[in-house]
């Protein structure tokens, strides 16, 4: 089951947000909040309604719930994915590991464990795409190839390569491993990171934000190989160039 909210002074071109949450007083609040942020949202209330609607509504950004009926929310960020990438921002419950690398090894950029705040569900949003014009605009520079031991680093095309062979990395993982090499071999402190990679402030220096880092780590270090960054612990990560 699917509706459509519409904020009321919405801007000359205005973001489409697209929530996808089972629990309606959850789905309703974080539409208001969003409405109110000048976002035109929709919602979706279960698995196969969120697919249908992400293709027809092309959203600039989808809140995914992970636990859904019809199919989870790991089902349908793959589907969307497969179609056409777009920045996902993962809801869930549970603060599992293993989801939430599932979450992100198939296309998910962030997560949040419920309860949230609204202001920071805002925070991360925003942040998603300010990335993305980011992105958009390193893209139209065409900078140079970066090459870190066997990792090749292509800003431009955003593709990667690891001793020859194409890797696939999502955004984030993509702009993590752009910001290690940018510097490799230096130490790069999580809050750096945050602040680099996500465009948080130090409001954002929270338990949850290490967990972000840090899970974004595990994520890139199984498709790069983990040897290749280094934890330092209690400080960061290092990108080494290694064969």
């Amino acid at each position: 089951m699917t509706s459509r909210t519409t904020p009321g002074t919405a801007p000359a071109a205005p973001r489409t947000a697209l929530v996808v949450e089972d629990e309606r007083t959850i789905s309703d609040a974080l539409a208001q909040r969003l409405r109110a942020e000048g976002f035109t949202v929709e919602q979706a209330f279960d698995g196969p309604s969120a697919v249908e609607l992400a293709r027809t509504a092309r959203p600039d950004v989808v809140l995914l719930d992970v636990m859904l009926p019809g199919f989870d929310g790991l089902e349908v960020c793959r589907r969307i994915q497969a179609e056409r990438p777009v920045p996902v921002l993962m809801l869930t419950a549970r603060d599992d590991e293993a989801d939430v690398l599932v979450g992100l090894g198939i296309g998910a950029d962030d997560y949040l464990t419920k309860p949230f705040s609204m202001r920071e569900v805002v925070a991360r949003v925003s942040a998603l795409l300010r990335r993305v014009e980011r992105a958009a605009a390193l893209a139209d520079q065409r900078p140079a190839v970066i090459r870190v031991g066997a990792v090749a680093i292509d800003p431009g095309t955003r593709r990667t390569t690891v001793a020859d062979e194409p890797v696939h990395l999502t955004p984030t993982e993509f702009d993590l491993l752009l910001c290690l090499a940018r510097e490799a071999g230096q130490v790069l402190s999580r809050e750096r990171l945050l602040r680099e990679v996500w465009d948080w402030g130090d409001a954002w220096g929270t338990a949850s934000a290490t967990r972000t880092v840090d899970s974004h780590v595990k994520a890139l270090r199984s498709k790069v190989g983990a040897a290749r960054i280094r934890t330092v612990h209690g400080v960061g990560y290092a990108l080494e160039d290694l064969p």
